[in-house]
């Protein structure tokens, strides 16, 4: 492949492109991770035409994006000079078709990329695929740095994380300004801490993983669904994965109802200590769930790298953990947690243990700090301890 792009424009300029696409990819981090950040551009006589990004995980990559946009802009497949990508386009399914299929589709003849994909599995293999079909393809090297735009992808394509796979984890919480998970009694019905629009929130984020995991304790004390609602995307509804050692779930919570109109509910999988009372185990699964007996942990709870490593050949890629403060501490603690979005509302006080000394000792990366209606959110990476 060529160093040296040959379009009408400079390297140069194709470099200050790609840098200014990836700097506007990397604002989508926390919506797209554990995938890469990506930014793409079509280039027509000499200007950028269209530009297309990752904007969510399991949404349509960069590539189909800014070609879509090519192809609502009015000009002509005829008058495309170059496809413009941050990242090596994709040349296997994955949540979508491969990008290399919409490119060749495009009938575009030049692509220009900034990075390599790290994987080595599949590293270079999307752009020989191009190459073969008779597409000129060329490489602006150091442009779009996933150092510096996708440290979170490096991360999780990592050699010692593919040895051992587990889902990529997102530990989600609401919490008063001291920092409880519960509210006082006179708040919220002593459940609800956030407000109404970070609630949508959580609904968009539920329809964007692949499985919900929390633990027999949130259950008997919240009796959450689980589900998903509008805004969010019921069409897909993640996997309801409780955590629940000895069987306690009730077997008329309303984690067994039907949904009701408009709303996404997941497969109900209870995971329990292998040996647990049988008697439960033909109950919970009359009531609907399907119930799966892994080994103990030494503290006498379900082995949390059992629970990974049963998600994983699930197919479950990416984890939203909402759970009270014991079973978020094990994931923590266990260094199973990749990304956390807390909301801490306009609530005084609260009742029970607070995750308030966590702050201190997560190694947080890339920290977002936004404002949702009254409430605070934080958004970030979490690194491995060292």
């Amino acid at each position: 492949m060529s160093e040296m792009a040959t379009t009408s424009l400079s390297e140069q300029s194709l470099r200050e492109i790609l840098v200014d696409l990836a700097t506007e990819a990397r604002r989508r981090r926390f919506d797209v991770a554990p995938n890469p950040c990506v930014g793409a551009a079509v280039i027509a006589g000499g200007q950028v035409l269209a530009r297309g990004f990752h904007e969510y995980w399991g949404g349509p990559h960069a590539e189909v994006e800014a070609l879509r946009a090519a192809r609502a802009s009015g000009v002509g497949p005829e008058n495309w000079e170059a496809l413009v990508v941050t990242l090596e386009p994709c040349s296997t399914t994955g949540k979508t078709p491969p990008c290399t299929e919409a490119i060749l589709r495009s009938g575009i003849r030049r692509v220009i990329v900034g990075a390599l994909d790290p994987d080595p599995r599949h590293r270079g293999a999307g752009l020989r695929l191009l190459q073969e079909a008779g597409i000129e393809v060329e490489f602006v090297p150091r442009a779009s740095e996933l150092e510096r735009t996708a440290p979170h992808f490096l991360r999780w394509v990592d050699i010692d994380r593919q040895r051992r796979p587990r889902p990529w984890t997102i530990a989600k919480w609401a919490q008063t300004r001291s920092g409880q998970l519960s509210p006082p009694p006179q708040v919220g019905g002593g459940r609800w801490i956030s407000g109404p629009d970070s609630l949508r929130e959580v609904q968009m984020l539920r329809g964007r993983v692949d499985a919900i995991v929390s633990g027999v304790t949130t259950v008997l004390h919240d009796d959450p669904r689980f589900t998903v609602r509008p805004p969010g995307d019921p069409s897909k509804p993640p996997l309801r994965v409780i955590l629940d050692s000895y069987l306690r779930t009730p077997t008329d919570c309303k984690l067994f109802a039907p949904p009701g109109p408009g709303e996404g509910a997941g497969e109900v999988h209870i995971l329990c200590q292998a040996g647990a009372n049988a008697a439960r185990h033909r109950a919970l699964e009359a009531a609907g769930a399907k119930v799966t007996g892994l080994h103990s942990s030494e503290e006498d709870h379900v082995a949390l790298r059992d629970v990974q490593e049963w998600l994983w050949h699930k197919g479950v890629r990416r984890v939203l953990l909402e759970a009270g403060p014991q079973l978020l501490t094990r994931h923590l603690e266990s260094g199973f947690v990749d990304q956390v979005r807390v909301y801490t509302g306009d609530v005084m006080g609260g009742e029970g243990p607070t995750m308030a000394p966590w702050f201190t000792r997560m190694r947080l990366a890339e920290r977002l700090d936004r404002e949702v209606a009254a409430d605070a959110v934080l958004e970030s990476f979490v690194l491995p301890s060292e």
